[in-house]
């Protein structure tokens, strides 16, 4: 997922997105924990997910709010 596709999409849509990624990196975790987690370096590239989303949406409120 690359920061130009978030862009194009609604506050809602990212919101959406953030709550998916944030239970996926929970069963991550909980698969490690129990030894049963593959891919580790997924775990990575979740965690940057968030991020990114976490700031396209700080970024579109900060839009938002300068436009008022």
């Amino acid at each position: 997922m690359d920061a130009q596709e978030l862009k194009s999409k609604t506050p809602d849509q990212l919101k959406d997105q953030l709550v998916a990624l944030k239970k996926e990196a929970f069963n991550l975790r909980f698969q490690q924990a129990t030894g049963q987690l593959d891919n580790t370096a997924r775990m990575r590239v979740v965690r940057r997910d968030v991020a990114r989303v976490k700031t396209i949406l700080n970024q579109k409120a900060a839009e938002a709010a300068a436009s008022n």
